[in-house]
């Protein structure tokens, strides 16, 4: 149990490189920046501050992180003030109008907005994408933990793991996974009692990849099983049959071929 946890300590060192990382790991960090970004909002300006139709809440960043209006909670982690307190901690100047709640009550207050602040936000973002993918990583820093402590078989998840952190594909599978999709340590995200998180994921895959590419791979095959397999379980209801197109290409970038 201790190698295995100084296996699980250095393999986490290797995404500890953040705040004084050599210039190659800052482009490596900026380029799955981008590829978040590109994932979730199509890499665009205007993606940066939107508000999706249905939701009762408005999302920001590369990472679509999600900022509550007053009064508003819901079962998703709201991200963008943890986003917030990071950037503050890492002595990134954050403007005023990024604390408290969001601005907007709904999401027609946010769409009749003329005041400029939407456009403000955006320059604010855009120009902070370093921060933004270090917080995605720090993230899943603290993330695997979880996943380690809830696995059944943390063996082969830490091995799995490890392979993957071993290449820039794999760090990307890794940091976008769980931003796309979570942890999948949360009782909370089951249906059936199957979970989709990052944890789930790990869990599908296969063996032991010999190879960072064979990790990623399998890494890809094994996130369009647990997608596929939440769409399966979801009520009925929430019709996510029609996302799962989306969710599925978006695993497929894992692969080597997708890169």
């Amino acid at each position: 149990m201790k190698r295995m946890l100084q296996g699980i300590i250095a393999s986490l060192l290797l995404l500890g490189f953040f705040a004084e990382a050599a210039p190659q790991q800052k482009e490596l960090l900026a380029a799955i920046g981008r590829r978040v970004w590109k994932n979730e909002c199509a890499g665009t300006l205007q993606g940066l501050v939107s508000w999706n139709s249905g939701e009762g809440f408005p999302s920001l960043g590369i990472g679509h992180f999600i900022w509550y209006p007053k009064g508003k909670k819901e079962a998703f982690a709201e991200s963008f003030p943890q986003l917030v307190a990071y950037a503050e901690r890492s002595g990134v100047d954050v403007p005023a109008f990024f604390h408290g709640v969001a601005p907007w009550s709904n999401r027609a207050a946010f769409l009749a907005d003329r005041t400029g602040l939407p456009a403000a936000m955006r320059n604010w973002l855009a120009r902070h994408l370093d921060v933004q993918v270090q917080f995605l990583a720090a993230r899943l820093q603290s993330a695997f933990r979880g996943v380690i402590a809830a696995s059944r078989d943390p063996r082969s998840v830490h091995a799995r793991y490890t392979m993957l952190s071993r290449s820039p594909q794999g760090l990307y599978c890794l940091i976008d996974y769980v931003n796309f999709k979570g942890d999948g340590t949360k009782p909370g995200e089951r249906y059936n009692g199957q979970g989709w998180g990052l944890l789930q994921v790990l869990e599908e895959m296969r063996g032991t990849p010999s190879s960072p590419d064979e990790a990623a791979a399998e890494f890809s095959r094994a996130a369009e099983v647990v997608m596929r397999r939440r769409v399966k379980n979801s009520p009925p209801a929430r019709g996510e049959a029609r996302w799962l197109p989306g969710w599925v290409n978006r695993c497929r970038t894992y692969a080597p071929s997708g890169r």
